[in-house]
């Protein structure tokens, strides 16, 4: 372990080069997005640090960020299914579809009461 508690930030960068170790801070960093299948991480002016060490770069980001949840993709066949039983056109029922996040039955309903 590493001595550091009371180690002036010169010094600990010092000791961090000898031992082959280079940090930079990633200057004028305006967004960055983490995509996952759930959902989007979007930091906004986030701080954006790079550490080099054995060849391997990695990225630390810190700052505030919102989460963006991903709405399940439309299928086609649903599309068509709620056109056929509907009478609706296709923007319609992909609307209608996505606002009831895929759920064939609600989206029948919905505009069959319409």
């Amino acid at each position: 372990m590493l001595p550091m508690r009371g180690m002036s930030p010169g010094k600990l960068k010092q000791m961090m080069k000898q031992m082959g170790i280079d940090i930079a801070e990633l200057e004028d960093v305006e967004k960055v997005i983490i995509y996952t299948k759930q959902k989007d991480l979007i930091f906004e002016n986030p701080s954006v640090t790079i550490m080099k060490a054995k060849g391997v770069e990695t990225f630390q980001i810190s700052g505030p960020y919102v989460e963006k949840e991903k709405k399940p993709p439309v299928k086609e066949e649903d599309v068509q299914l709620v056109m056929e039983q509907t009478g609706v056109d296709e923007e319609e029922a992909r609307r209608v579809l996505e606002e009831s996040e895929g759920d064939l039955a609600e989206a029948i309903l919905k505009l069959s009461q319409e």
